[in-house]
């Protein structure tokens, strides 16, 4: 499986929701259109939140993926301002 090439990444394991997507969507919003955010969250409330979140606002999640340490990376793709 190929890695996904990335423009940003943003660590929010150390957030609380809704901390959590508004720390994402304020990364988010420093990228250009097309460009592609990687960020890094928890399991439970974040997993849950931030990547329906992103699509409810209009972004294209490209995937959402479980790391070994119990985490996960969502990569979103900046579709719309």
């Amino acid at each position: 499986m190929s890695e996904i090439k990335y423009d940003e990444f943003v660590d929010i394991t150390d957030k609380v929701c809704p901390l959590t997507f508004v720390k994402a969507k304020v990364s988010l919003d420093e990228l250009d259109v097309g460009q592609i955010l990687a960020v890094r969250m928890n399991d439970g409330e974040p997993v849950q939140n931030v990547p329906r979140s992103m699509k409810d606002d209009g972004q294209q999640v490209l995937k959402l993926i479980k790391n070994e340490d119990g985490t996960y990376t969502m990569y979103v793709k900046k579709v719309e301002e």
